[in-house]
């Protein structure tokens, strides 16, 4: 079978004890980057052998994991951190598996978006997820379609990127619409800031900006 592992997004002791068992038990493990999980390997003394998966070459490799598991293997993939299939290599990985009848497990776990939007204060009994939006082509289509929303939205945003998303934000959505920027989440510098667009423009050009981040957008009113 096919085990989804999530693995922590910056505190290790988010590590659920069930997803060190499965790593241990399972007879290969396909990561993201081996580097990275290697380390985490290494922390929970997990000896499992390693393989890459990535988005270079889920493609590729797909058909060739689904073969090993059609051989008996019981296979786990990782992605760096969260759940795989969010925003991360997963989806073609998981649909292979279902039809070719191979059971799927997805263990709950990590993942920044929850969080996140508990965190933010606006509401999240609906949502929109976007991951991250288009650097170039078709940028300019989510933004009006996020901005007609009468639900919360959420997306990822790269630190480098995030004073421009606000500032395109604030064009489509209005600089009164509230939202609320979550960086380092589940590390020691973790932060939540809420504001209209405009005070977090205000505030994120003051400094630089570091670390993973998740934002959370209101509906339209």
């Amino acid at each position: 079978m096919l085990y989804i592992v999530p693995t922590p997004i910056g505190n290790l002791e988010d590590m659920t004890l069930r997803a060190i068992r499965i790593l241990k038990e399972v007879d290969i493990v396909f990561a993201e980057d081996t580097r990275v999980t290697g380390k985490l390997f290494k922390h929970f003394e997990i000896e499992t052998p390693l393989s890459s998966f990535h988005s270079h070459n889920e493609h590729q490799k797909t058909q060739a994991v689904i073969q090993q598991i059609k051989d008996g293997k019981t296979v786990a993939l990782v992605s760096d951190a969260g759940t795989p299939g969010i925003s991360d290599p997963g989806f073609l990985l998981t649909r292979a598996a279902q039809e070719e009848g191979i059971k799927v497990s997805c263990l709950p776990g990590a993942t920044a978006l929850i969080p996140a939007l508990v965190n933010s204060g606006i509401p999240c009994d609906r949502f929109h997820f976007e991951g991250f939006l288009p650097h170039k082509k078709g940028r300019q289509t989510r933004l009006k379609y996020l901005a007609t929303l009468p639900h919360t939205f959420a997306l990822y945003e790269s630190p480098f990127r995030l004073v421009k998303c606000l500032k395109q934000l604030a064009e489509y959505c209005g600089e009164e619409r509230k939202a609320c920027v979550c960086r380092e989440l589940s590390k020691i510098y973790e932060e939540a800031v809420t504001g209209t667009l405009a005070e977090l423009i205000t505030h994120y050009e003051a400094g630089r900006v570091k670390g993973e981040i998740v934002m959370v957008v209101e509906g339209q009113s």
